[in-house]
This record gives C-alpha cells, sequence and structure tokens, in this order.
C-alpha cells in the first residue's frame, strides 16, 4: 500500500479541552512528563496527547474484533488498559488485549480488541516520548486521520512522536454517577424499503450528560447498534415480513431510555409470485389411540415451500415446517379424513393432496387425551391461576383486569381492574398471577406482577367474595426495571413457601449480570415482600444473567425450572441458587462477548430452541413431565424430566391455536392453555384481539 502523505493524514487540528463542561469525567496523566513505567500493574485509562480522548473498545463490546476507538474518558471496563511485564495491553479486567488486525506489519493496519493469544501483534512497548510501539511491526498506535472526534479509529503507522501518537496513562475523577437515563427517541422513518434493507431514520434523544449509542430493535429482537453521531442505520430485512421496528437510545454509563414508538413495516417481497407449490404426495399416517401421526413426501415450488396445512375433516387442524405431524386429542372410536396441502411464502397455495383415513382406537394410548375450548376473549390472557373450587382466574394484559371463569358453565366475568397498570406499545402491563398454597383459607392475597408508568413491581391484593378488594393492595416489590420488550413477569410459590418472579433485563444486558439490579433475574421474596434470610446475595436475586426470562415450575424434586426469551434462541434452565446464566455474553450455547459461554461458573441450558420453532414463554410441570407453551412456533413442547435431563422431547397443537403464550398445571392433574393472537399482540390497546382458552386433558 502506497504510504498516504503525513500532511494528508494529520491536518491541522482544534484540539479540545482536557476538561469539559458537559460533566465528563476529569482526566489526571500519571507520573511526571516523559516517565514511562516498565509496566503498569493496575489499569488505568491510556488519554491521547491530541484529543484528551481515551483509548475505547467501541460500544464497550467485549465481541472479539471489536475496533479500538478515542472516547470521551469515563473510566468503564472498555476504557481501562493494564501494559502487563509481558508487553500486552489489557483490557475488561484483563479479558482482551490490543491487537493488530490480522498481524498486519503495514501502515494503516486496523487496531482492535480481541482475545488474548500472546502473538507478537499484541506485544507493545511504551517509548520514553509517550508513543506506544507494536514490538512487531515497530509501526506507532495512532488516531486514524489526526482526527480528534468521538469514535475515531485506531490504526497503525509509521512513529513520528506527533502528539496523534502520544498516549499517557491516567486515571478519571468520574462526575456524580449518572443514573439518569435519556429521553426516548422520536420521528422514526423509512426510506429506500426494498425486500432485503431499507435505511431507518429518527430524531435525536436528549441526556444530562450525552447520549452514546442507539439500538435498534425489531419486536424485542436486536438489529444493531451505531453510535450517537448518526441518526440513521442500515437494517437488514427478511422479504414478506411484518416488524414493529424501534430505537432506544443509549448513555455511556449505560442508561437506556425507554423505547420510541413503534414504525411498523411491512416489507415487500423480493419478486413477484404467483406459482403454487406442487400437491404434496405419498401421505401416510398411523393412529394409536386417540392421536394420529402423518408424514408426507416434500413438494416443490419456483422460490420455496414455506409450510404444509394439515386438514382434519376439510378443517385446516395445524400448520408445519417439516414433514410431519401428530395430531393428539381425538375422540375415540371415530374415523378422520387428513389431507395436507403446501403453501409458499406469498400465500400461494397448492390443491390438497390425496386423503388418508384413519379411525382412531378405544382408549387414550398418548401423553395427551384430548383438548376442549372453554372460553373465548378479546383481550389476552396472560398470567392464569387455578383455584382450589375448579375455577380458573386470568389477567387481561392490555385491558389490565382480572377475569374469573367457570369452566364447567362457561361463564366469565371481571373480578376487578388492578390499579396503576400501564402498558408499554409491546409485551408490557398486566402479566403473571399467584396464588399461595394456603389459599384461601390460610392466604387470601392473589400475587400481581404488572408494568407501572415508571417500573414493573409485585403487588398483592385480597379476593373476596368473587372480588378483588383494591383497598387491599399492597405493594411488595418495585423498582424493577421496564422497557417496551423484556419485562419478564412470571410469578409462581415455591415448595418454600416463597414467591418467585422472573424479570427482563429492561433492554439492557449490563442489567443480567448486576446483581445488585433487579432486572434480568429469578428474584425471590417472601409472601409479605420481606427479604428472605438465605437469599444468596444478601437481595431479592435468586439467580442472573437473564435476558427475558418467562414461565417457572417447579418438579416433584423441588427444583425450579425457567423458560426464556433469546435473542436467536431460547433457553430452559434448571435454576440453582446464585447461579449465573450467562446473558449478555452467553445465549444458550452461543458466546457474544468475552469468554462467552466459557465463562467459569456459566451454567449451560437444558435445552434451546431457535426462535422461530420457539418464543416460548409459560411452563408447567405434570407428573414429572414439562410443558411448553410457544408464541412464534405455534406449539406446545412435552418432554419428561429425567434426573437434570430434559428427554423424549415431543411436538403438540403445531399451527392448530396459533401463538400459544400460557400453559398452567390444573388442580386435577391436567392443563390449562391460552393463546395470544398475532392482531393486537405488540401493542398495548385493549380489546383488539381473538384468543381462547382450553382445557388439556392429559393421560393419567
Amino acid at each position: 500500500m502506497k504510504p498516504v502523505p503525513n500532511e494528508s493524514r494529520f491536518p491541522t487540528l482544534r484540539l479540545a479541552p482536557a476538561l469539559r463542561a458537559s460533566g465528563l469525567a476529569a482526566i489526571a496523566v500519571l507520573g511526571a512528563a516523559g516517565a514511562v513505567p516498565a509496566h503498569a500493574a493496575t489499569p488505568a485509562t491510556l488519554v491521547s496527547g491530541a484529543s484528551q480522548r481515551c483509548l475505547d473498545v467501541a460500544q464497550g463490546s467485549q465481541q472479539p474484533g471489536t475496533p479500538a476507538i478515542i472516547f470521551d474518558c469515563h473510566g468503564a471496563a472498555n476504557q481501562k488498559w493494564e501494559l502487563t511485564a509481558a508487553g500486552e495491553l489489557r483490557t475488561f479486567d484483563g479479558a482482551r488485549c490490543l491487537d493488530v488486525r490480522g498481524a498486519s506489519t503495514q501502515p494503516q493496519a486496523i487496531v482492535q480488541s480481541y482475545t488474548c493469544n500472546g502473538g507478537a501483534n499484541q506485544k507493545w512497548t511504551l517509548a520514553p516520548n509517550k508513543t506506544i510501539v507494536s514490538a512487531q511491526s515497530g509501526l506507532c498506535l495512532t488516531v486514524k486521520g489526526g482526527a480528534s472526534a468521538n469514535s475515531t479509529g485506531i490504526d497503525m503507522w509509521r512513529c513520528e512522536g506527533s502528539t496523534h501518537q502520544q498516549w499517557a496513562f491516567g486515571t478519571v475523577t468520574p462526575s456524580p454517577a449518572d443514573t439518569q437515563a435519556p429521553t426516548p427517541p422520536s420521528g422514526l422513518a423509512i426510506d429506500a424499503l426494498a425486500c432485503r434493507s431499507a435505511t431507518l431514520t429518527w430524531k435525536a434523544s436528549t441526556d444530562n450528560v450525552g447520549v452514546a449509542y442507539y439500538d435498534i430493535y425489531r419486536d424485542g429482537q436486536a438489529l444493531g447498534t451505531v453510535n450517537a453521531s448518526t441518526l440513521t442505520a442500515r437494517i437488514v430485512l427478511t422479504p414478506g415480513a411484518s416488524w414493529g421496528v424501534y430505537v432506544n437510545a443509549r448513555d455511556a454509563a449505560g442508561n437506556v431510555s425507554q423505547a420510541s414508538t413503534s414504525l411498523q413495516v411491512k416489507v415487500p417481497q423480493c419478486q413477484v409470485d404467483t406459482q403454487a407449490p406442487s400437491v404434496p404426495t405419498e401421505l401416510r399416517g398411523t393412529i394409536a389411540g386417540t392421536t394420529a401421526t402423518l408424514n408426507w413426501a416434500a413438494s416443490t415450488d419456483n422460490v420455496a415451500v414455506a409450510a404444509y396445512d394439515i386438514y382434519r375433516d376439510s378443517v385446516r387442524v395445524g400448520s408445519t415446517g417439516s414433514l410431519g405431524y401428530t395430531d393428539a386429542g381425538l375422540a375415540a372410536n371415530t374415523t378422520y379424513q387428513y389431507n395436507v396441502a403446501a403453501r409458499d411464502a406469498q400465500g400461494n397455495v397448492s390443491p390438497r393432496g390425496t386423503t388418508l383415513s384413519l379411525t382412531s382406537g378405544s382408549a387414550c394410548a398418548d401423553v395427551i387425551c384430548g383438548t376442549a375450548q372453554v372460553a373465548t376473549d378479546t383481550d389476552i390472557p396472560w398470567g392464569l391461576a387455578a383455584l382450589p373450587d375448579g375455577t380458573v382466574l386470568y389477567s387481561r394484559r392490555d385491558a389490565r383486569d382480572v377475569i374469573l371463569l367457570n369452566p364447567v358453565s362457561g361463564v366469565k366475568k371481571s373480578v376487578g381492574a388492578i390499579p396503576n397498570v400501564q402498558g408499554t406499545d409491546g409485551e408490557g402491563g398486566l402479566l403473571g398471577l399467584a396464588i399461595a398454597p394456603g389459599f384461601p383459607d390460610q392466604d387470601s392475597w392473589l400475587y400481581v406482577y404488572h408494568t407501572s408508568p415508571t417500573d414493573n413491581r409485585i403487588v398483592r391484593l385480597r379476593y373476596v367474595n368473587g372480588a378483588l378488594d383494591t383497598a387491599s393492595l399492597e405493594v411488595l416489590l418495585k423498582g424493577i426495571g421496564r422497557n417496551k420488550y423484556h419485562n419478564g413477569g412470571r410469578l409462581r410459590f415455591g415448595p418454600d413457601g416463597k414467591l418467585y418472579a422472573t424479570t427482563g433485563d429492561a433492554q439492557n444486558g449490563a442489567y443480567a449480570q448486576d446483581k445488585n439490579n433487579l432486572a434480568g433475574k429469578v428474584l425471590r421474596l417472601n409472601p409479605n415482600g420481606t427479604l428472605p434470610a438465605d437469599n444468596p446475595f444478601g437481595n431479592y436475586v435468586w439467580s442472573y444473567g437473564h435476558r427475558n426470562p418467562q414461565g417457572l415450575a417447579f418438579d416433584a424434586r423441588g427444583r425450579l425450572w425457567e423458560q426464556e426469551f433469546g435473542d436467536s434462541q431460547d433457553e430452559t434452565n434448571l435454576i440453582v441458587k446464585g447461579g449465573n446464566y450467562g446473558w449478555p455474553n452467553c445465549e444458550g450455547v452461543t458466546s457474544r462477548a468475552g469468554a462467552g459461554c466459557a465463562t467459569a461458573g456459566y451454567i449451560a441450558p437444558k435445552t434451546t430452541y431457535r426462535n422461530s420453532e420457539g418464543s416460548c414463554s409459560g411452563i408447567a410441570i405434570v407428573r414429572e413431565a414439562l410443558y411448553v407453551a410457544c408464541l412464534a412456533g405455534k406449539r406446545l413442547y412435552r418432554s419428561d424430566i429425567s434426573g437434570d435431563r430434559l428427554i423424549n422431547a415431543r411436538q403438540f397443537f403445531v399451527g392448530t391455536y396459533d401463538r400459544l403464550r400460557t400453559v398452567e398445571p390444573g388442580i386435577d392433574g391436567n392443563l390449562w392453555m391460552a393463546n395470544s393472537d398475532a392482531a393486537g399482540d405488540k401493542d398495548s390497546v385493549p380489546n383488539n384481539t381473538n384468543t381462547r382458552v382450553w382445557k388439556v386433558t392429559l393421560k393419567p
């Protein structure tokens, strides 16, 4: 590569003052001028001589390969460096090393944070003229182009001793702790919408110190992050998808704003397709008792087959992307006619294939013996509690009231609204319900998890004579982080008489690893809201490192199982006291930052699901079998609990009942199940959806 002339790389600069009036931390350079330590035994900042900004790992990411930049000094872990006796510049408490990308020895080679490996491209010398010299190439660590702006990159260049190449170890005198989050971004707009990409723009947030980053999401899933210097991002889309896109602002202290209003994006297809798939063939099946198992040969399509629809007696009863389907809970001694059609992503549907006739047996021979619809609703049933008299209470997320359902008569009525509930234009609102084991004689309280205007909280109020006594409401625990998504919300009493709750990370992954923060956790509290003396950290935290935990259930051995929404894969976890489940550094079995899933002490999930087959919320355990209700997957998983493992995993009701959100054990050893229709699922508008509640009969 031809060297760039010095005068073009380093234009005349307007130097930034060392101490900024914006409230940023003050910098003190260690030692007398020209003093060079053999090595810095204590991590400290490295301050650029030209700009007085600090050497920084972009966005605080521990992902190997993250570029090094300069940024306003704040003294966080991504700005603290230790020059070791071996000549490494280590950051993130020694977890990462300053590295020349690709071990390049050429000028303009990019400098990054990377896994420490002892390579020559990770060895440095602090020279007497305050330059930092690569032991491999002899080139100097340089602020790219001689610029001084935040987020300017770092590369290698010939050692010339300019201020853009001078660095000094310093300390940061922190300003008072910044706990104020930025305001939500606004004015979202889409430009250049195509089938696989678009340009998203928004208006700036404000912050008491300064916005550092913007995080872009679609329906709770991360799309990317940009520096605050830009108010636009190119986002990658899926053809034909319908997404709610939004943005959160984040400051350098890690405070995350509430989300912007969602922008609904309907992604066009990449091409016009009017050709239907071929007809599915070779339909075959068996029946055992009241469960039918079907298989067929694959269809073909000019683009791709998206799914297969299964018809029983001319009524669609399921949809799957695989070549098989299980139809459970049939009536005994009944003949059924099955056929299958294929469809593509643009809704072109093949004719149905040949009909297969199957006759059920005289008795249930499988684990699921039947389903019966008990009720319909116009809001989202979220939490559900089976009462000792056989009736059911369930919460309506957006309508913010609690319904009493009599499954024998089918009659339902509202028993009262929960005060101070506020939705989030996403997945907040009136969420989990629980009753204590002594209900109603020893404990007439109904325990509730809900979103308020300022936080998520756990409250209780008395349920007396078929009505909620709102005057009796007690706030048991407040201050749990809230956001548009990632609110957690399930409650479950344990065999120890304690109340357990799941809390989301409020779209701030750092909260999950902070044992002093209530977000991204499984919490444990006494029924009256006081702190149990035997909690592991002297606070309400029982386990941590969770992204958006949902369902909780105890097995016959008194062990706690938990279901968790992931960014790309869901988890089923066996929760232990004080356990760290890895988020945001580890998700499922995939490393995301730092040492990732190999980090000592991280606890691996017992099973994982892809989001498209999962997005699972409620769980229930009946007779040592775990049942998992899934939204995007539109199915119910069942696995046997064997020791510490989940075995014999099966799928039921795939595409039959749309998005399954809640599954709960009944007092009779069967299941309650409720769905969450896609319409109205991602907003806080009451009574704008069509949902159902079922009783699922299990084999004794």
